[in-house]
């Protein structure tokens, strides 16, 4: 397993890692999920993500006693939480980082997971009804105090991070560290166009989602929706559109025999294509059970595979 710097810190994280989002409380419970992390740790991975708002913080109690039944010692991980989107329905506990939310939701969220600290920590969403700077002192008390090691945002745009970031700067506060957009090879230009900048300038890290686009890059969404796949599960219903989109699934019939060409699969082609972006540090991978995640781990080597030539070849399909 490759490891990368997360940004400009000094945090090392494994290039594939493993997320919560779906997955953990809808399909696993805490003996699916401990196995589930038992063989992401066997091959290497050492960042796990998660978020409050996951099945309404359900998610971040079963990841935290899979931890403790895996018996991980605390410095061998890496683990994140997300907050936003609430899970109490007040007018200062849903969709908003302010700092009364803010300060009380790490406290719930290391409750939930029995860790008296996480490692990462993500505003999940920009919140416009709440002054940035605002937010960026809270998430530096968070830091100060002990009860994550770095911050940083998922999905917020490059003018709201450059904003978080001068704040930073004036008044000598934690500055974000990473970004979490979604970035696969049909969602290409937030992390391509949009954020080319902050590398440079801020070096941002990104821990990027979606890898498979909800597992339309997989081709198994090129006859429909099959029965317990994600776009079929409740509540999901709003990605049926996009993943039974005739014009992408032609380009993954195309992609497919780029991957045959590389004797690897298509999922696995789409995780190493993001992969293979220098200022990604981490693709973070979804798995409802052990041979899918066996399946997309084995995405790793075949990051060295993807040659320019190859790359252009991706590009000149994707359009």
């Amino acid at each position: 397993m490759q490891y990368r710097r997360l940004g400009r810190s000094g945090l090392k994280v494994s290039v594939l890692s493993l997320g919560s989002w779906v997955t953990f409380g809808p399909q696993l419970g805490v003996d699916s999920a401990s196995k589930v992390m038992e063989a992401a740790v066997s091959a290497g991975v050492n960042f796990f993500d998660n978020a409050e708002a996951y099945s309404g913080g359900e998610s971040e109690r079963i990841m935290g006693q899979a931890i403790k039944n895996l018996g991980l010692p605390r410095y061998s991980y890496v683990v994140s939480s997300k907050f936003f989107w609430g899970i109490h329905d007040t007018p200062n506990t849903k969709f908003t980082l302010n700092r009364k939310y803010l300060l009380e939701a790490i406290d719930a969220s290391l409750e939930r997971f029995g860790l008296d600290h996480l490692d990462l920590v993500f505003c999940h969403r920009p919140d416009p009804n709440t002054p940035i700077a605002e937010t960026v002192w809270a998430m530096h008390e968070i830091v100060s105090s002990h009860k994550a090691h770095y911050w940083g945002t998922s999905e917020w745009s490059a003018a709201a991070l450059t904003e978080a970031y001068a704040v930073a700067e004036k008044y000598h506060l934690h500055a974000p560290v990473m970004e979490q957009p979604e970035y696969n090879m049909l969602h290409r230009d937030k992390v391509e166009k949009e954020f080319a900048p902050l590398y440079e300038n801020h070096g941002l890290g990104l821990t990027t989602w979606s890898p498979l686009a909800s597992g339309l890059l997989t081709g198994k969404y090129a006859n429909g929706v099959p029965d317990g796949s994600r776009g079929a599960l409740a509540g999901y219903e709003w990605l049926k559109d996009s993943l039974t989109s005739v014009e992408a699934n032609r380009k993954v019939v195309e992609l497919t025999k780029v991957a045959n060409r590389l004797d690897c699969t298509m999922s696995q082609l789409a995780i190493a294509w993001c992969a293979a972006n220098k200022n990604v540090s981490t693709v973070i991978l979804g798995a409802s059970r052990l041979s899918q995640l066996e399946e997309n781990l084995a995405a790793e080597p075949i990051i060295e595979q993807l040659t320019p030539e190859i790359m252009s070849n991706i590009d000149e399909i994707l359009g």
